[in-house]
C-alpha cells in the first residue's frame, strides 16, 4: 500500500520540476555538472546553474566542453593560457570574459 501512496508524490515532484524549469540532472550543462562535482565549498546548485546560464550565453558548446574539463584538471587551463596558438588565445580571452560576467551575475 505504501508503494501506491508514493507514486502520486513522485509524479507530483516530477511535474513540479518541469513546471519550475529546473533542469533534471541529466539535462544540466557540462559547466554546471563540472561545477557541482568540484570540491569547492561555494559550488551550490543555484550558483552552478547560474554559471551554466552565463556559459550558455557566452560560450559555444565546444568551448563549454573544453572548459568544463578544467574543473577537474586546472593544469589544462594553464596550458591554454600559456599557448601561443591563436585559437587558444581566443579561447582564453572568451574564458576570462565569461568568468568576469559569471562573477558579477552569480554572486
Amino acid at each position: 500500500m505504501t508503494r501506491f501512496l508514493t507514486m502520486p508524490l513522485a509524479a507530483g515532484f516530477c511535474a513540479a520540476m518541469l513546471a519550475t524549469g529546473v533542469p533534471a540532472p541529466a539535462e544540466a550543462g557540462k559547466i554546471a555538472r563540472a561545477c557541482m562535482s568540484s570540491d569547492r565549498p561555494a559550488a551550490t546548485r543555484a550558483r552552478c546553474n547560474c554559471i551554466q546560464k552565463v556559459a550558455d550565453d557566452a560560450l559555444n558548446r565546444s568551448e563549454q566542453r573544453r572548459i568544463a574539463k578544467w574543473f577537474s584538471d586546472p593544469h589544462q587551463a594553464q596550458v591554454v593560457r600559456m599557448s601561443s596558438r591563436a585559437s587558444d588565445e581566443a579561447l582564453w580571452e572568451r574564458y576570462k570574459a565569461f568568468g568576469q560576467l559569471a562573477k558579477a551575475v552569480c554572486q
